[in-house]
């Protein structure tokens, strides 16, 4: 976020937050490692064709097409996101699939609950609860990062309740 954002949300007592699935390799990484992949699978065909394989080859592009298609529906799944708003009236979380359906849960953020379940093999889920409802959210995040989350949303939720700012 910008500086100037930042101070808005400050003035405004709101909090807003954008969770994302990471990726790490970014479009020019991507045509990096299918390059590689069309590259060997080209010259491993090639060698069955020489030896008279030549059904093999057939086998080579298909592997190449599993894997760009592999990669594609792993990108499509990193498109979903979550967003947080939080104000001293109310606390809203929506979730954004990536077929562009949208879930939403909002409540009043004095009976909001933050709760980070923790595993006995130290695997966490963070979920929020009001009135009766619970949310699950930020499945795509590490284990430290939804500790991290859960204590920064207890504090604006604190700071919400009490009307002392963020």
């Amino acid at each position: 976020m910008s500086e100037k954002h930042e101070k808005t949300q400050a003035q405004s007592g709101a909090f807003h937050a954008v969770l994302r699935p990471y990726r790490s390799l970014g479009p020019a990484g991507f045509a990096l490692v299918m390059a590689l992949v069309a590259g060997v699978s080209s010259i491993t065909g090639a060698a069955f064709l020489l030896m008279g394989a030549w059904p093999v080859t057939g086998f080579f592009g298909l592997d190449v097409l599993l894997i760009f298609i592999a990669f594609k529906l792993n990108y499509r799944s990193g498109r979903v996101y979550e967003t947080v708003d939080l104000t001293p009236a109310r606390l809203v979380f929506r979730r954004v699939h990536p077929s562009g359906y949208q879930e939403r849960f909002d409540c009043n953020p004095y009976w909001a609950h933050v709760n980070l379940v923790e595993g006995p093999d130290g695997r966490t889920r963070l979920g929020i609860s009001a009135q009766g409802r619970e949310l699950t959210f930020g499945y795509f995040l590490t284990d430290e990062e939804r500790r991290d989350f859960a204590s920064a949303l207890k504090s604006a939720l604190f700071a919400a309740r009490t009307r002392t700012g963020f």
